[in-house]
């Protein structure tokens, strides 16, 4: 069972046709023999502030990015924040780590806040480091003066190591702090925008914390490390970063192309040197960005750290290794998907019983086999398009008319303008004549 919020937020994401953000365990299958491998990695960042990589491979409509959120919502039940970020050539190149960084803090989240969960965790930083320093009995806690030097002497230490190699991290935590305490809200709300990564900062915001420009790529590395130290110092464990469709990277301009290649490799190397520790990072891709000529085979450092023999029966593929696959999508697996939805749906239904009777396991099969057709037999691509017809134009029909009954009143229709270019390139779909209507 999930709750009632919960349940509008799955359903309306596959009404529209999208991955739902939570209650993805209620979705979930398949996953089996991947989950207590990920669940160890996960708990050892939790707890021993370690960094880790991992890669996950499939073909497009396999799940990767319904994978990474769901991967999300189990490592926020164990103290994570996690957060996502879309990979694009224009507004998140690989290369370019200071737009990374900006995307991944504007979606940060916490097992108790949904995204944007920054502004939080730097006040629950400040907190926490007030209640260290509340432990001493010869404090007293009305002499705001002291508490102050005590609270910044203390994030001085807590951010020496940081602090050595970018100073104004600590100095815009110092001036928040100072600007909070003269209940100056406007500078404060400036300065996180900047710690944030933001640009255009007013020029005024930032001489008060004695720091220039924006954040570039070097600084990017240095402040993610600083997040790192807040989240850990805060009871959070450490940080899921997932980057979803980095097999963009094969369609960008070669020297961009080259450049988030490179990058990849260098944040492979920065956990493994420890520089990064609380960190999991996972990323997405397709066999194509794996092993074809335009993807991670075009640097062979970055080739030789990711490769993994595939060549073995799938059943024995090892869960612990840097890149892993995904299950294979077969027809089984998109009706035991449908049905889950359905059972969702009837949950938060207002006529759940005509829903149930009429929406039955032959329907859901039906209906299966129906949009697998229309797109060429291939049910790696079906699943989002099943999903949202069966919603959308299925079960809310039954759910809101008395008489629709959708063996005699519906008929499947595809067009075009509701396909993903991925959808399209992968059935051969040229033009909206190509699509049976």
């Amino acid at each position: 069972m999930i709750s009632p919020q919960r349940r509008a937020e799955v359903v309306d994401a596959l009404r529209r046709g999208t991955v739902p953000k939570a209650g993805l365990d209620a979705l979930a299958f398949g996953y089996g023999r991947l989950q207590g491998t990920l669940d160890q990695e996960l708990n050892a960042v939790a707890s021993g502030g370690r960094g880790t990589f991992k890669a996950i491979r499939g073909q497009y409509g396999s799940g990767k990015t319904f994978f990474g959120r769901w991967l999300q919502e189990r490592a926020r039940a164990r103290g994570l924040a996690t957060s996502e970020v879309q990979i694009s050539e224009t507004e998140t190149p690989l290369h370019r780590l200071e737009t990374v960084y900006r995307r991944l803090v504007e979606r940060i989240a916490t097992a108790d806040s949904g995204e944007g969960a920054f502004r939080g965790i730097v006040d629950g930083w400040f907190y926490a480091l007030e209640r260290d320093v509340l432990e001493d009995a010869s404090l007293d806690p009305t002499d705001e003066a002291t508490l102050l030097a005590r609270t910044e002497a203390l994030m001085e230490a807590r951010l020496a190591s940081v602090t050595r190699v970018a100073p104004a991290f600590s100095a815009t935590l110092r001036a928040y702090r100072r600007a909070l305490q003269a209940g100056d809200n406007a500078m404060a709300d400036g300065l996180v925008a900047w710690l944030s990564g933001q640009p255009n900062v007013a020029a005024a915001i930032r001489r008060s914390a004695g720091v220039k420009g924006d954040i570039d790529h070097f600084g990017a590395t240095n402040f993610l490390s600083g997040l790192l130290t807040m989240l850990r110092d805060s009871g959070y464990g450490g940080l899921l970063l997932v980057l979803d469709e980095v097999e963009t990277l094969q369609r960008m301009r070669a020297d961009t192309r080259e450049r988030g290649l490179n990058a990849l490799r260098q944040w492979i190397d920065e956990i493994d040197a420890g520089h990064f520790p609380g960190l999991y990072l996972l990323i997405t891709g397709t066999q194509a960005f794996y092993e074809g000529a335009q993807g991670v085979q075009r640097l062979a450092p970055l080739a030789q750290r990711l490769h993994v023999d595939f060549a073995t029966d799938s059943r024995f593929d090892n869960a612990r290794a840097v890149q892993v696959r995904l299950p294979a999508f077969g027809h089984d697996s998109l009706l035991e998907v449908g049905r889950k939805v359905r059972d969702i749906y009837v949950d938060g239904a207002t006529a759940g019983k005509r829903v149930r009777a009429l929406v039955d396991d032959a329907y859901v099969e039906s209906l299966a086999r129906a949009v697998t057709g229309k797109l060429g037999g291939k049910v790696g691509v079906s699943p989002r398009l099943f999903l949202k017809k069966l919603v959308a134009d299925v079960m809310d029909r039954v759910d809101q008319f008395e008489d629709f009954d959708p063996r005699k009143h519906y008929a499947l229709t595809i067009s075009e303008i509701e396909m993903t270019a991925q959808e399209r390139a992968s059935v051969g779909v040229g033009s909206v004549d190509d699509i049976e209507l």
